[in-house]
């Protein structure tokens, strides 16, 4: 019995050892650590990315409401086309990440370099807003920000909501 018990034991070890490397190897991997917290942030397994994005997020909805109602920035909703329709903050453009590319070009014929732009798409467990971001800097765009409550953080405090 004790020999089974042995024997049953190694082969998990064996098996755990195997499962976290072929993980670790794997460009797909899941990772192991990350920032799992909605209150802290965008919840994301690239924590080395989110300290980083931290200096480019708007953190509540509050400090979002004042920058539209300053009206100096371009709010950029990255969500499908038809999640647009059903609602978005007022004046937001539609830029939906999963046709960037294809979009990309009338976007730049509209927008400057030098627009404030502000990202966001459905809230702390959306990584689309800070994805476009990212490539919206790629291209030019120099003053790019993330709403990281999104529209559900923006409608939770009672704030405008257009359809088109």
């Amino acid at each position: 019995m004790q020999d089974l018990l042995k024997k049953t034991v190694l082969l998990l070890v064996v098996a755990a050892s195997l499962a976290l490397l072929v993980n670790h190897l794997s460009p797909h991997g899941i990772p192991l650590i990350g920032q799992w917290d909605t209150e802290v942030g965008v919840v994301t397994a690239d924590t080395a990315a989110a300290a980083v994005w931290m200096d480019f997020e708007i953190p509540d909805p509050q400090t979002a409401k004042q920058v539209f109602d300053a009206a100096s920035a371009l709010f950029v909703d990255v969500r499908s086309q038809d999640l647009f329709d059903e609602g978005h903050i007022p004046g937001a453009v539609s830029l939906p990440l999963g046709s960037f590319e294809s979009r990309l070009e009338a976007f730049a014929a509209d927008v400057s370099p030098k627009q404030p732009i502000v990202t966001y798409c459905s809230g702390r467990l959306c990584q689309d807003s800070h994805t476009a971001a990212q490539l919206l800097m790629e291209r030019g765009f120099e003053n790019v920000v993330v709403f990281i409550d999104g529209l559900p953080g923006w409608i939770e405090n009672g704030y405008p909501v257009a359809t088109p």
